[in-house]
């Protein structure tokens, strides 16, 4: 199977998914780092952005779906940070990262969706049977 190029705004979305990506997963590490977290909280915070990773590289929308849902979880607990710590830049930065990954992950599904699908599409005119 031949690779599907991204076309118009699901390049640019996913490339967007990315950058937020990366931005929530270094918040998170220096959130861990500036706390001083055990390992083990370390894991509860990166994991679950690590674990799609896999999913995320091979292009499978499955995985931009469930991270949007996981990215719901991040939303609550930097909400709870932003009232605990109004003025502080981590959940600020963090919040921002957490709404626009949903955002631009569930949009990427919307838009690369069809153009998955249309390239998986026989050709009408392919007459080979």
């Amino acid at each position: 199977m031949t690779a599907v190029p991204r076309t118009g705004s699901a390049a640019f979305l996913w490339a967007a998914s990315w950058g937020f990506w990366l931005v929530l997963l270094a918040q998170q590490a220096l959130d861990a780092f500036v706390r001083e977290a055990p390992w083990i909280i370390w894991v509860a915070y990166l994991l679950p952005l690590l674990i799609f990773l896999p999913g995320m590289l091979r292009d499978r929308l499955r995985s931009y779906v469930w991270l949007c849902f996981v990215a719901l979880l991040y939303f609550v607990r930097l909400v709870e940070r932003l009232f605990a710590e109004p003025g502080a830049l981590p959940p600020i930065v963090g919040m921002i990262a957490v709404v626009g990954l949903f955002t631009c992950a569930m949009l990427y599904v919307r838009l690369r969706g069809p153009q998955l699908r249309r390239a998986a599409a026989p050709d009408p005119g392919d007459t080979d049977g």
